[in-house]
């Protein structure tokens, strides 16, 4: 017999993770059997099961009792004197009304469709979270991989201080200066520690692996809007707003139902005293829904109202969607202009600054301090072109896994 989805996916989860080099594919195909998309996974068949019994019949009825057994009088507390007496045994059948029992199957089809949409919305939103966190891993470490090769080039510029001092030419409180810098670098570094745990611990979350490495190429996701605004229609949270409308349709439907009237037939056997003879009574009881203004109208109104609050809600979801995605879209190219910009002219200029006071230094034409100041300008531009690369990555993958028709 086939195992089910959530069986499946339970043994995945299970499995003992082993820290690994991942690179972002191997990353995403980690996450796809997260904890909690497993989860809503089980929810998928939990709800196939339930569906099942919507088109049958219910149980039957089994009944038993005695009837017309006398308490006063003279054949009082007998069974056979009496020959109205009788030990009965008997049984029921309901028999909704078929108008209800298609309603019914038609509500659990809306259920399991919702179950399934339900999977794809938390499908995306891990696959988004993983992708992120690997790219914040993989940003994390390179400014920080940045920062360590800043302090093996500038470890020699801080040696000349004491000679410098000792010569007469710098002030006392230059000497002062590099352990500003140092400090303003274990500042940095510090902080940079801290984002890569914190990524890695994110990153950890999704995927199962407690130290996960990211390796391999950062993706180069083109951002294509035509593509995406014309994709928006495919998106899960889209088909859950759909399915949700549909649930709601169905219990319109299902309000409907009850101005049908349910029946249910019985056979009971009587058994008397012998010289009595037994009896054999059937029955049918048919609901009769004579007061549906009052009953089944107000009920329908309502489930007519829900609905027309799901197709809103799902009217209302679109446009933030699409008011979402323009305004990502805006970021996305603010964020590649910035980075253009640093990468054509504030890094170079920052660099070119800090190898002029550079070499000035060494001429003896400027000052320490000066010096200093440059090469921390130049580090913190580099570190920021870094921030720059990794906001338009975080965009492009971002919006791709959030908006476009990726399977």
């Amino acid at each position: 017999m086939r195992a089910s989805l959530a069986t499946t996916m339970c043994l995945i989860v299970t499995t003992p993770a082993f820290a690994a080099p991942l690179t972002l594919n191997t990353a995403l195909d980690a996450a796809s059997s997260a904890p909690s998309v497993a989860a809503r996974a089980g929810a998928v068949d939990a709800v196939r099961s339930s569906a099942i019994p919507a088109r049958q019949l219910p149980d039957p009825k089994l009944e038993v009792g005695l009837k017309d057994f006398p308490v006063d009088g003279p054949n009082a507390g007998s069974f056979m004197r009496d020959n109205f007496t009788m030990q009965m045994i008997g049984v029921a059948q309901a028999f909704p009304s078929l108008a209800k029992r298609r309603a019914q199957a038609g509500r659990a089809a809306t259920d399991i469709g919702a179950a399934e949409a339900a999977v794809d919305v938390e499908t995306r939103t891990v696959r988004a979270a993983t992708a992120l966190a690997w790219i914040d891993l993989h940003f994390a470490e390179r400014r920080l991989a940045l920062l360590d090769r800043v302090d093996a080039g500038i470890a020699a510029l801080i040696r000349t201080a004491p000679a410098r001092l000792a010569a007469g030419k710098a002030r006392p409180s230059q000497a002062l200066e590099p352990r500003q810098l140092a400090a303003d670098l274990g500042d940095r570094r510090a902080t940079l520690v801290a984002e890569v745990a914190k990524a890695r611990t994110a990153l950890a979350r999704w995927t199962g692996d407690p130290s996960p490495q990211a390796v391999g190429p950062v993706p180069a996701w083109a951002v294509d809007p035509t593509a995406l605004r014309a994709s928006l229609g495919k998106l899960p949270i889209l088909r859950a707003a759909d399915a949700a409308t549909a649930q709601a349709d169905a219990d319109v439907r299902l309000a409907q139902a009850g101005r049908h009237p349910d029946w249910e037939v019985d056979a009971i056997y009587g058994r008397r005293e012998p010289r009595y003879g037994d009896l054999v009574s059937v029955g049918v009881r048919v609901d009769l829904p004579l007061f549906a203004r009052r009953r089944q109208d107000p009920l329908i109104a309502a489930r007519a109202a829900d609905a027309q609050r799901a197709r809103l809600d799902r009217e209302a979801a679109e446009r933030e969607l699409v008011a979402a995605l323009e305004s990502d879209l805006a970021d996305h190219a603010m964020h590649h202009d910035r980075y253009a910009r640093a990468k054509a002219t504030l890094v170079p200029l920052a660099h070119e600054r800090a190898d002029l006071d550079r070499a000035s230094y060494g001429a003896g034409t400027t000052d320490l301090g000066t010096t200093l100041e440059s090469t921390l300008v130049a580090i913190r531009a580099d570190l920021d072109a870094v921030d720059r690369e990794a906001e338009v990555v975080r965009d492009g993958v971002r919006i791709n896994l959030t908006y476009g028709d990726i399977r």
